[in-house]
């Protein structure tokens, strides 16, 4: 796949990402109702609208390539990821966005032979679309409704880390082991988001390290790993491992890992 094509088809995420986005945002105006999955998880008419938006754009931008959903695989679906396939989380923060907070994002990664190539990650009601891939990642303020076009981009870069690195956690999962990982590296200073945006917030510079010591479904987490690398940073198991992604025997978990900017922990 060269260049261009990975241009083509990152364009095409993002308008895709765009368009699920405003959606949500319209629907969350209207009242959205909840219910739970089999896997107690939540999930609302707004998850599946979205992954429906995002599914019908991928297959005219990728004919035959297999979109792995997290919706639709809690439904059932026994869709087989290939070399090439997408794996999408349409809202990632789902209990946030039904607590009518803003941390929420719709996340959208292509894979190539189970390494994430281009991700987009897309924040509506923060108004923040990330984007990375070969030429590097890139940040819009993208209020829903208004085209990506029509608003500069930033191309964003981790940095090099200070004395005191800062860690981005989870506001909701935070558990004894992140804590005395983060407390062995001695770092204090902490920043407590929801969903993918950890990533983003690495990838630009305004953290140094998101660790997480927990199980995590594959879509939450690829589209964020191709924007931190495309930003020079990385994503590793805890022993400096490479992830690989597609496990659909293992029902597309990762055990844990460690996303880090311009330094290695």
């Amino acid at each position: 796949m060269n260049r261009a094509e990975r241009t083509r088809i990152l364009n095409g995420m993002i308008e895709a990402a765009a368009e699920a986005g405003t959606k949500i945002r319209e629907m969350a105006a209207t009242g959205v109702v909840a219910r739970s999955k089999p896997d107690a998880s939540p999930v609302t008419d707004a998850d599946e609208a979205a992954e429906a938006i995002i599914e019908r754009h991928l297959d005219l931008l990728l004919p035959g390539v297999p979109m792995i959903g997290e919706e639709a695989v809690a439904g059932g679906s026994k869709t087989k990821p290939g070399s090439t396939f997408f794996l999408v989380d349409p809202i990632d923060g789902t209990r946030d966005f039904i607590a009518k907070r803003e941390g929420y994002t719709v996340n959208i990664a292509l894979l190539l032979e189970g390494t994430p190539a281009l991700g987009v990650i897309y924040a509506p009601a923060l108004g923040e679309l990330y984007a990375g891939g070969a030429d590097g990642a890139f940040r819009w303020p993208l209020v829903p409704g208004i085209k990506v076009e029509n608003v500069p981009e930033e191309r964003i870069r981790v940095r090099t880390p200070p004395k005191n690195v800062v860690a981005c956690v989870s506001h909701s999962h935070l558990d004894t082991e992140t804590t005395g990982w983060l407390k062995k590296r001695g770092i204090s200073e902490t920043v407590k988001i929801g969903s993918s945006i950890k990533f983003c917030r690495v990838a630009e510079g305004k953290a140094d390290v998101y660790p997480r010591l927990a199980p995590v479904s594959e879509w939450d987490i690829a589209a964020g790993h191709a924007i931190l690398m495309a930003a020079g940073g990385s994503v590793k198991t805890p022993d400096g491992s490479p992830l690989h992604y597609g496990k659909r025997k293992e029902d597309y978990e990762v055990e844990s890992f460690i996303a880090s900017g311009g330094a290695q922990f």
